[in-house]
């Protein structure tokens, strides 16, 4: 699979590590253009490459890892998101220094990212644990928990069956009006670590 990210920071450099992986490509982006990912792209190696936000889009996956108040720019300068599984990975906060959520009621950020991106089929994952709890690469990695949310089974299917291939859990909270709260920055389950060192197999009955 071709996986494009808008967005070129830990979050997407992470996500694209562990699926380089397992043999996915990935396309990496951001605003200062693909020269400026040379030497990341070269780190991460065989399989990755640098382009525009369109051209991040055009992939089979798109995941969406910008800073919030980036994000309508960033959605914006791809223009036709119609049929497209935009992953949205951001967390919806006012301001980093001091960390400041501001208003978060009404429609959750990721209905606001579906509202800004019309036609894309979006699914909420990778936004509830910091990138240093999943920074291990290895096949031996500890199994972390992602909660996914979203409207459309496929897309959301695709996006379970990718965390799972890259060596984690998938927990589905349903739909993004109500998953996606449960999930967002101020919801209950961010910085929540399920994170499981081994398969646990429960006892037969006789």
């Amino acid at each position: 699979m071709k996986i494009g990210f808008i967005g070129a920071g830990p979050v997407a450099q992470t996500i694209a590590r562990h699926t380089l992986s397992v043999g996915h490509h990935v396309v990496l982006s951001n605003s200062r253009g693909p020269e400026s990912l040379a030497a990341l792209v070269a780190e991460l190696g065989a399989g990755a490459a640098a382009g525009t936000a369109k051209e991040a889009a055009e992939q089979d996956l798109v995941v969406l890892a910008t800073k919030w108040w980036n994000v309508q720019a960033a959605l914006f300068s791809v223009g036709n998101w119609k049929g497209k599984i935009l992953v949205d990975t951001t967390n919806r906060v006012a301001s980093i220094e001091p960390l400041a959520l501001g208003d978060i009621t009404g429609r959750t950020s990721s209905e606001i990212v579906a509202d800004l991106a019309p036609g894309a089929r979006v699914v909420k994952a990778f936004n509830t644990v910091p990138m240093s709890w999943i920074s291990d690469f290895s096949r031996s990695k500890p199994k972390t928990a992602f909660f996914l949310s979203g409207d459309d089974a496929d897309a959301k299917k695709v996006v379970s069956d990718l965390i799972e291939e890259i060596g984690f859990y998938s927990l589905d909270l349903g739909s993004l009006a109500i998953g996606g709260r449960l999930q967002q920055t101020g919801g209950p389950l961010v910085g929540v670590d399920l994170t499981f060192n081994k398969r646990f197999v429960l006892p037969t009955i006789d």
